[in-house]
């Protein structure tokens, strides 16, 4: 059987009953990196050692329970990784090995997780694009196209197969954007509930899961955020206790055991109150119209699946944006300061130069945020328990060398074509992208799905609704 290409579920389920070993999993996932992404550059760096990896995780004598047995993953590479080092797309960083795993990584790897390689990023993670010095990332679903930022790599890796499960880190949008540009699903956990990166962006950022299904995305999370109540939460839209594992029965003979019967395979029904937002971004800000008429057909699915479904016509308060931007900006030149100015992109400087005169005029979001976190968020929101709305505003720019243009392009590119994510980072609520149908152009489209504090489980369990009623989608070409 082929594995480069299966799911992380059944690829860990095949090496806990000993059906494949965790070294031939490993190894055919590097050969699919080795055929495919010359083309993508997904990848800064493959880590042959992962087969000797894989080879130690085999002798585990805790094998047989290990939730994520010999996946493969691919992680960003602005998150440690012991004895490799973080680049964060740029020449400027140090070049010196981490000393241990980011605490992520390391419940990864407990579970049973190999990490083969680490993904692209734009400089610092700052952007929706996928360039730096070590490369340009490209789309799986058209070449010619970015797969987004700043997850870029991550995004691209498990689109095309070469791994079923990725970590990336989402600061304004930096997994959902790539997981809607390249057709899979990608979650930013609420504040507090997986451990964010090194450099949170003052509370902005957040570690989260990439995969192409919802019981996998479920899965990842579930490990990352050390709780076991959510791997099956895509089920029910609930958390969930693990099944007990199996007992002897006592009306069975001594070598017989009693198995529970399998849980069904599918999503159960389970009652929400979902709003729908096809054009939830202020005045002046377009919306694709297939991007809309996706926003209604998620709606409609989930009407279809048992939910409470209401249009939502307010749009996103006109001052939000601004705050956000400013916000951003000033994170830019936080995530410069102390790097060697002369060795930076000219992207990264003017960036961080828009920044720091923000931030010396005390215009960095700060309030608006405030705002926005304390009351506006639940205002706007309403009595929903989670809103769809466009993952994206317009298709994903040109792949392109972006790091040479200067702060006006970059900015305004990035602005039009993907201002629906930052207003959750704003207020560190959880949301997820999910792919439900494929564009005019061939490219994927996704949808955004918000929910309040804590309300993870429900987005895990209506993307699970919908990807039963839109099944997950394959990009071109790619043989798997």
């Amino acid at each position: 059987m082929l594995w480069a290409g299966r799911s992380a579920v059944e690829i860990a389920t095949a090496v806990r009953n000993g059906d494949v070993t965790a070294v031939a999993v490993v190894e055919e996932h590097l050969h699919a990196i080795s055929e495919r992404d010359p083309r993508l550059r997904a990848f800064r760096l493959v880590r042959e050692q992962a087969v000797d990896e894989a080879r130690a995780l085999q002798k585990r004598r805790d094998l047989a329970e290990l939730p994520l047995a010999g996946v493969p993953v691919a992680v960003k590479d602005n998150v440690e990784v012991a004895g490799e080092t973080m680049r964060a797309g740029s020449v400027a960083t140090p070049d010196v090995p981490a000393r241990q795993d980011h605490e992520t990584v390391a419940r990864l790897r407990a579970a049973g997780a190999v990490v083969v390689g680490l993904t692209n990023l734009p400089e610092l993670g700052l952007v929706a694009f996928g360039d730096s010095a070590y490369g340009i990332a490209r789309n799986p679903w058209e070449l010619a196209r970015t797969p987004g930022g700043s997850s870029a790599g991550s995004a691209a890796a498990v689109a095309a197969g070469m791994v079923p499960l990725a970590l990336g880190n989402d600061g304004m949008g930096s997994v959902r954007i790539p997981a809607a540009c390249c057709g899979v699903l990608g979650i930013k956990p609420g504040t507090g509930l997986v451990p964010p990166p090194s450099d949170d962006w003052d509370r902005l950022c957040e570690n989260g899961p990439l995969a192409r299904t919802a019981p996998d995305l479920a899965l990842a999370l579930s490990v990352l955020a050390a709780d076991p109540t959510l791997a099956r939460a895509w089920r029910s839209g609930r958390r969930e206790e693990p099944s007990p594992p199996m007992l002897r029965s006592v009306w069975a003979d001594d070598d017989k055991v009693w198995e529970p019967q399998p849980p069904p395979e599918g999503p159960e029904p389970f009652d929400l109150r979902v709003a729908y937002a096809p054009q939830p971004l202020p005045a002046g800000l377009p919306v694709d119209k297939e991007f809309q008429a996706a926003v209604r057909a998620a709606g409609e699915t989930l009407r279809v699946a048992g939910h409470t479904v209401v249009e939502h016509t307010r749009r996103l308060p006109a001052w939000l944006g601004p705050a956000s931007v400013a916000a951003w900006l000033v994170r830019s030149a936080a995530a410069a300061d102390g790097l060697d100015r002369g060795r930076l992109e000219r992207r990264t400087r003017a960036l961080s130069r828009a920044g720091r005169a923000l931030g010396a005029l005390k215009l960095d979001g700060a309030r608006g945020r405030e705002r926005w976190s304390g009351y506006g968020a639940d205002q706007w929101f309403g009595n929903a328990d989670a809103m769809i709305m466009p993952a994206l505003a317009a298709l994903p720019p040109l792949a392109d060398r972006w790091g040479s243009r200067g702060f006006v392009r970059n900015t305004v590119t990035n602005v039009r074509y993907a201002p629906a994510t930052g207003a959750w980072n704003m207020c560190g609520w959880p949301a997820i992208t999910v792919p439900i149908a494929t564009h005019s152009s061939a490219l994927p489209i996704a949808v955004q799905i918000v929910a309040p504090p804590g309300g993870e489980p429900h987005l895990l369990g209506l993307a699970a609704q919908l990807q039963t009623a839109h099944p997950p989608l394959r990009p071109p070409g790619l043989g798997f």
